[in-house]
């Protein structure tokens, strides 16, 4: 970062931060300076770009505030969620707690959004608990009253349906969350998704503990819609081919879409279980594959019971090295699997699948979120 070009500073948690700084030949004003950074003993600011290109959260607003301004987590906690409902046209909503999503969901049928809130919290409510829960849809009243009957810290949408946000203010009724903070963040629509969406020169910017940075392209999906899920398929060591031989079901493909979409925020190794537009589960920062799918059954089977798992799909962030992933996933009752490919063992792991009956599509790309 450069010199700001002000002479105005101003101090957050004991740190200074300038008005304004230029970054890669960008130029940033300073919104506000954040209660705190991931940690109260660090201090920290929020910035927003100038230059050409939709603002999202750099145009957010700050309806309601609670007990204290926000801070890097909480920001950070609304990137990832916008980063998940983004990708549905249908009412969505992505419950997160430090980073990661305890639960998602997007409207199946017709049920209103109050039910997809609802899903998503209850997916893991223990951890929903203080959590920052964001829509892609305006709060309707009823479900402003459902969000207010647990624990938020922050409720975010494109905007508030006339009279949700006299229910988020209604300490009489509502004293325990009293301090939750109502945002509302414009342009959802305008966020890039998928490889082509123009995006403005933004790049990802890592700062190492030397200052040094790394910068890198923004993460943009080829998977646009169950056209794109390619049937797996792999060649063995003797040149033959191996092809999944359990026929994938529209419904269950609709599922495999959800849950690569959710799985862009989760961080790796991540690995999402999902049925009818719901999270079952999250295994989220695992140092392996089969960690992560062990650490998602077991979330599913305390969250919702063995049989919610029956006919349930499987996202992972990677490949599977070995079929003992697959086994797990055909003994807690998974339908189909959705993975980038790409593993020198494809071809076990395909029949291991067809073995157990289980349909696997391979996206072709790895989405691994180290965040």
């Amino acid at each position: 970062m450069s010199k700001s070009r002000s002479s105005i500073y101003f101090t957050a948690g004991g740190r200074v931060f300038p008005d304004a700084v230029e970054v890669l030949g960008h130029s940033y004003e300073k919104v506000e300076d954040l209660r705190y950074g991931t940690n109260p003993n660090q201090g920290a600011a929020f910035y927003r770009r100038l230059q050409e290109g939709p603002s999202v959260m750099g145009a957010m607003e700050t309806l309601k505030s609670g007990k204290g301004g926000l801070s890097q987590t909480n920001l950070e906690d609304i990137h990832h969620a916008l980063g998940i409902v983004k990708y549905f046209d249908r009412p969505a909503c992505a419950v997160m707690k430090h980073l990661n999503p305890s639960g998602a969901a997007v409207q199946f049928d017709d049920e209103p959004q109050v039910v997809v809130y609802r899903r998503a919290r209850d997916c893991d409510a223990r951890a929903a608990f203080g959590s920052v829960v964001v829509f892609n849809k305006n709060v309707s009243v009823q479900t402003a009253e459902e969000v207010m009957s647990t624990i938020v810290e922050e409720v975010v949408a494109p905007d508030y349906e006339e009279g949700a946000l006299e229910v988020f203010a209604d300490h009489a009724r509502f004293g325990r969350n009293r301090h939750i903070r109502v945002i509302r963040v414009p342009n959802l629509k305008k966020l890039p998704r998928f490889e082509g969406d123009e995006t403005y020169g933004v790049k990802e910017i890592k700062v190492l503990g030397d200052g040094s940075l790394v910068v890198a392209d923004p993460f943009l999906t080829s998977i646009s819609s169950a056209k794109d899920l390619q049937p797996a398929e792999a060649e063995m060591k003797s040149g033959e081919k191996v092809v999944i031989s359990t026929e994938l079901k529209p419904e269950l493909a609709r599922d495999m879409l959800f849950a690569w979409y959710v799985n862009f925020n989760v961080r790796s190794n991540g690995v999402v279980i999902a049925r009818e537009g719901t999270t079952l589960a999250v295994g989220t920062g695992q140092q392996d594959r089969v960690g992560a799918v062990e650490q998602a059954v077991a979330k599913a089977r305390a969250n919702a019971g063995d049989q919610a798992l029956a006919g349930a799909v499987l996202s992972s962030d990677g490949f599977f090295p070995f079929r003992d992933s697959i086994d797990l996933c055909a003994e807690a009752g998974i339908a189909a699997i959705i993975q980038p490919g790409g593993s020198l063992r494809d071809f076990e792991v395909i029949e291991a699948c067809n073995e157990h009956g289980i349909a696997m599509v391979f996206t072709g790309e790895r989405c691994f979120s180290h965040h």
